[in-house]
């Protein structure tokens, strides 16, 4: 009777643990394969669902595409970016940071594609330009700097192509001809 029941405790185990999700904690990508835009678990035909844990990025994953917080690290355990994922693609603010900690990038996302206001930094903390993204393309104006805090460009974007005046300067504060002038469809038309 004892053995039987014994029995009937492992039998009962065993059908709980076959009837669990498909997913598993920490899956890493390394056990997956992406075919068609999704990933699976190696060998079978079914979109994996389950947490994604590769020690310096976690996530997690529905039904093949990435799905909800995503976060990164650099080897020394250093922050290296965080935001969203909705429906595989990236979505609203998203932050990443150069390995020393400082900020790198800030901005949205929607569907996939940058969206309004971004802002980069320089790894010393020195603001490296700041502009707009409409569709996915750079719009409207956006001024860039050198890492010693001088102006770099400024001019404007239209529909991702630079569109009108631009001036450039030298890290040491002089005009750089050979950017600065008219441009139409991102092309230089004049000086």
């Amino acid at each position: 009777m004892k053995h039987s029941l014994t029995t009937l405790v492992m039998i009962l185990f065993v059908s709980l643990l076959a009837a669990a999700p498909s997913w598993s904690e920490g899956t890493s990508l390394d056990d997956l394969v992406k075919r068609d835009g999704l990933f699976y678990k190696k060998f079978t035909e079914v979109p994996f669902t389950g947490e994604i844990d590769e020690g310096l990025s976690r996530g997690y994953l529905k039904n093949g595409k990435l799905k909800g917080p995503y976060v990164s690290y650099y080897l020394d355990g250093q922050l290296k970016n965080k935001g969203d994922y909705k429906n595989g693609k990236p979505e609203g603010t998203w932050v990443f940071y150069h390995d020393n900690g400082q900020l790198k990038n800030k901005g949205a996302y929607k569907n996939g594609k940058p969206e309004g206001t971004w802002v980069a930094y320089h790894d010393n903390g020195q603001l490296k330009n700041k502009g707009a993204y409409k569709n996915g393309k750079q719009e409207g104006t956006w001024v860039a700097y050198h890492d010693n805090g001088q102006l770099s460009s400024k001019g404007d974007w239209k529909n991702g192509k630079q569109e009108g005046t631009w001036v450039a300067y030298w890290n040491n504060g002089t005009v750089n001809n050979a950017f600065t002038g008219t441009y139409k469809n991102g092309e230089k038309i004049s000086d």
